[in-house]
């Protein structure tokens, strides 16, 4: 039976995306599988599988067909949480591609790759 595994995010720095994923996310390195080209993060609350890094020598996309959407509960939940990325190493992203008044904000981590920080609270699903 086909199961879906985990996204993989691939990284130019891999130390450098380890540290900041798992500071981000509350993640662990697992060194099951651990190499000099990939990584496994897992849940520190040992909830398993969450992300894989992988080395990557391709260039950032400016427009991702697929990325990450990390979810939080309130306005004010999420500025403190971009204010804390920003701290790790993320970075703002000049997205021209914001719909009026968005429940999102675009960042990018160390190594330029896109992700969202979306409220909940505002998203058309949520609230």
């Amino acid at each position: 039976m086909l199961r879906l595994g985990l996204p993989v995010i691939g990284v130019s720095d891999l130390p450098r995306a380890v540290e900041f994923w798992t500071a981000a996310l509350n993640l662990i390195a697992d060194d099951e599988w651990a190499s000099d080209g990939w990584r496994t993060l897992v849940g520190a609350d040992g909830t398993g599988r969450v992300l894989g890094l992988m080395a990557s020598t391709s260039p950032i996309e400016p427009y991702p067909r697929i990325h990450l959407d990390l979810f939080v509960d309130t306005a004010a939940e999420q500025e403190a949480e971009v204010s804390r990325l920003k701290e790790l190493g993320a970075r703002d992203v000049d997205w021209d591609r914001y719909p009026p008044n968005p429940d999102f904000v675009v960042l990018a981590d160390p190594d330029g790759n896109r992700f969202c920080v979306v409220d909940l609270s505002s998203a058309p699903s949520g609230g």
